[in-house]
């Protein structure tokens, strides 16, 4: 009885666990948020928080929602509905600093996503 209660209950996690990553899987699915991904990735270790004041650094860093779009042929309106399709799928976090809008890649997210590969 117990053991039955217990596969119920992992058999449960699992499936969350997948649909989970489902939505990762699925929000890395549009060509422009991999890239705006991909660019995060690329300019902090995740959970890292830098600002940026003109251009992507040369030595890295994080990136303010309106920055990222440049050089990838994206319109800020765009930008914003795909980071917002990022954060839903738990892909990365934002935080507001006055005017600009802060955004890095969640850590646990991709401490999971390296434990899925």
């Amino acid at each position: 009885m117990i053991l039955n209660i217990i596969f119920r209950f992992m058999s449960n996690y699992r499936d969350k666990k997948a649909e989970k990553f489902a939505d990762i899987f699925k929000a890395l699915s549009n060509p422009n948020r991999l890239k705006i991904f991909m660019r995060l990735v690329s300019c902090c270790p995740p959970g890292t928080i830098t600002r940026i004041k003109d251009k992507m650094p040369e030595d890295g860093g994080c990136a303010c929602v309106g920055e990222l779009g440049k050089d990838l042929g994206i319109g800020p309106s765009t930008i914003s509905h795909h980071i917002k399709e990022l954060r839903r799928a738990g892909l990365i976090r934002m935080e507001r600093r006055g005017q600009k809008i802060e955004c890095w890649i969640d850590p646990d997210t991709q401490s999971a996503l390296q434990g899925f590969f």
